[in-house]
């Protein structure tokens, strides 16, 4: 439970709802207004620029009178274009932040490089970039592209999908099972309407050409009519800055993300950059693409989080700027200025990388592993279907005044060509094309084995055999064994997914003021609806009474989130499937093997190990108490057979209620006992007459079914 003193700092958060006016133009504008009273200082400038700098020798604005406020009141309520504009954060931090992020970008250059060049092989350009860094190149020469690197990389990107997580939160306190319950339902939703599965996907092939990618998970106000909700995106490598050196993205000092804004659309939307855009001259690489991309009428906006310590504890501030102007700055936001723009206090940022290197939080893609193999395999290929094409292609040497008519010689369409003279090997002889020798291609053959073994893309793992191997279980356990690479890399998607959702948690219970509405599908396809809000799940006030501290303090719930797969693969599922069957024909669902069982499941590891033991122990359970409740029936019927001379015992064990032991005494011909109630039954009868016992007898015997 976290704990900490309620101070006078703190501000009451104003709902979504109440800043539905609020104009924005992408997520990482403000979050929902706030209203309260602004420092004076800020207020006064405020004041000055909204009037454009019209003020008397006092610094009061001109046209107004003592302590009266502009009649404009620009700059001074949320929705406003100058709200938050002006205070701690201007043209000279602005200006600073420039110098930080052009550094950043010189830092990130070779990175950069690699990533557009990544995307050259990918789109199977890479002969532009092998020809680039050769100083002659011949153009006549083919150029041949084959698709090992493509393969391996859509092999990849299958098991990635195959796998696709889902997140279950689970409390740390029994007070808050059911809040963790509901956030388990909900989160999917939240993701589901983001489109995560499409973002998932397109991550996975970026992580896999390149060796990272982004998510972005934000607050988008203007989401839902104004009553805002939350953004999960992808951030591409090229339009994100960090500090260089660091490993881990959120020990940055700042973080910069860029974006290309059509100038009428950011002048419209900020009526003080009229005349301004277009004229940064920041630079954002650019992918090598077959269209012509004009970006001279688009201008580059800014979005700057940085890192702030207020009180002992770290915030994250957030700035957006262009053009040299600030646009917003939470800073300046006096609801936000002490506690920062996002209170879960990171960047809302997860880096997802797949071969991690030392002082950076990107790391190597497949690509960097198979170019150079892929590389040589074109290259041995060009050289085999360069020489295929001059074996297939006839030429001649001709001697000069051969006098051969060579257009008729060429034109393979003429029955007869013209010559004058006799016609020797000695004028005219074919040009042989020596065979090249068998070691190039078993080579090349070799390049194709050393790209299949560096990137795990053996054969068993795309479903294909070798000669020799049979057995279905051989190639289960080849093919189990092949999917190790796959397995690993997604647990670090895994660990990424996780933060993922540790991000939209802590919004929900930042912004999710106004209860929201959610449609739950169950397991067994039911729907309902479900209300929910954060009011459970934010900061609540508690009292201490201990000795010497603060009776005042707060308590927030803390949840944990575990990652596992929505879906398995197809192979996982057969997998799966046959060791269910082997078990049960083993008879180890069979509740009177249940101890058996249990041992046997003791000593395996597989994937719902915990759930068969439960049921296996809940059966066992349910065993037994059918058992004595069988054992009770054939008490109750032998004794209601004993007084009524009725036969219920017979008829119950026919029907198989008395169960096996129960069963098989009932069926057993009935002893009478010295005392019981068949002895009763006889000393009765003693002394009666002998028509009364037979009548008696007679009743008797027509009770027992199949007697006469």
């Amino acid at each position: 439970m976290a704990k900490k003193k309620q101070t006078d700092k703190q501000v009451r958060d104003i709902s979504p709802s109440e800043s539905a006016g609020s104009k924005t133009f992408d997520p990482h504008d403000p979050p929902g207004a706030r209203r309260t009273e602004m420092k004076p200082e800020w207020k006064n400038e405020q004041i000055t620029k909204a009037e454009g700098d019209k003020v008397d020798r006092d610094g009061k604005p001109i046209g107004t009178d003592e302590g009266e406020a502009p009649k404009s009141g620009r700059g001074t309520m949320p929705g406003d274009p100058d709200y938050a504009r002006f205070g701690p954060i201007g043209t000279e931090e602005v200006t600073e932040a420039l110098a930080t992020w052009i550094k950043y970008k010189d830092g990130k250059a070779n990175l950069e490089s690699r990533v557009v060049e990544h995307e050259q092989w990918w789109k199977q350009r890479h002969w532009d970039v092998v020809d680039g860094k050769k100083r002659q190149a011949n153009p006549a020469d083919p150029k041949p592209t084959s698709a090992w690197l493509f393969n391996s990389l859509a092999n990849k990107h299958a098991d990635a999908m195959d796998s696709y997580p889902e997140a279950n939160v689970l409390p740390r306190e029994e007070g808050d099972k059911s809040d963790a319950e509901l956030l388990s339902q909900i989160m999917p939703v939240i993701l589901e309407r983001n489109r995560f599965k499409a973002t998932y996907s397109n991550n996975w092939w970026y992580k896999l050409k390149h060796g990272t990618s982004v998510y972005g998970v934000y607050w988008n106000p203007a989401k839902d009519n104004g009553v805002g909700d939350i953004d999960v995106k992808s951030v591409d490598l090229l339009n994100i800055f960090w500090e260089p050196g660091v490993k881990d993205i959120q020990k940055s000092r700042n973080i910069f993300t860029l974006e290309l804004v059509d100038n009428d659309v950011l002048e419209s939307m900020y009526p003080f950059l009229v005349g301004k855009t277009g004229t940064d001259n920041a630079q954002i690489k650019e992918y090598i693409t077959d269209d012509q991309i004009d970006n001279s009428e688009k201008t580059v906006v800014f979005d700057w989080y940085y890192k702030d310590n207020i009180a002992g504890r770290d915030v994250v501030q957030y700035c957006k700027f262009a053009c040299g102007e600030v646009l917003y700055a939470s800073e300046n936001d006096p609801a936000l200025a002490d506690r920062g723009f996002y209170e879960h206090a990171k960047y809302p940022f997860v880096f997802d990388s797949l071969f991690p290197i030392e002082g950076s939080p990107c790391g190597y893609g497949y690509i960097d592993i198979m170019k150079d193999p892929q590389m040589y395999i074109d290259k041995l290929n060009q050289i085999i279907v360069k020489n295929a094409l001059m074996a297939g292609k006839k030429r001649y040497f001709v001697q000069d005044g051969a006098d051969i008519n060579e257009d008729e010689f060429a034109d393979w369409s003429n029955d007869f060509v013209h010559v004058a003279g006799s016609i020797s090997e000695d004028r005219i002889r074919e040009i042989d094309v020596s065979p090249l020798p068998a070691f190039i291609a078993n080579y090349m053959e070799m390049k194709i084995d050393e790209l299949k073994e560096t990137s795990g893309n053996r054969d068993f793992s795309q479903g294909t055999t070798t000669a020799g191997v049979t057995a279905a279980s051989a190639i289960a356990a080849l093919q189990e064994a092949g999917s190790k690479l796959s397995r690993d890399m997604i647990q670090t998607t895994y660990q990424a997914f996780e933060e993922i959702n540790y991000l939209v948690l802590e919004l929900i219970r930042q912004f999710y003021d106004e209860p929201r509405f959610f449609r739950i599908v169950g397991e067994n396809g039911m729907e309902r609806f479900e209300e929910y809000d954060n009011r459970n799940i934010r900061e609540q006030a508690i009292e201490v009474l201990a000795y010497g501290e603060d009776p005042e303090a707060v308590r927030k719930p803390i949840f944990d989130i575990k990652v596992n797969a929505q879906k398995q693969s197809p192979f996982s599922r057969i997998s799966q499937n046959e060791l269910a069957k082997e078990l049960y024909g083993m008879g180890l669902f069979v509740p009177e093997n249940a101890d058996q069982a249990l041992v046997v499941l003791d000593m395996m590891q597989f994937e719902g190990k915990d759930q068969l033991v439960g049921k296996i122990q809940q059966n066992q359970q349910m065993l037994a108490t059918i058992q004595m409740l069988q054992q009770q029936l054939a008490q109750l019927t032998g004794i209601i057979d004993a007084q009524n001379g009725t036969n219920l015992q017979a008829s119950a064990a026919a029907g198989g209620l008395l169960g096996g032991q129960a069963q098989q005494a009932a069926a057993q011909p009935r002893q009478v006992q010295s005392g019981g109630a068949d002895d009763n039954i006889r000393k009765a009868s003693e002394g009666e007459s002998s028509v009364t016992a037979k009548q008696r007898a007679r009743v008797a015997s027509a009770s027992v079914p199949g007697s006469r």
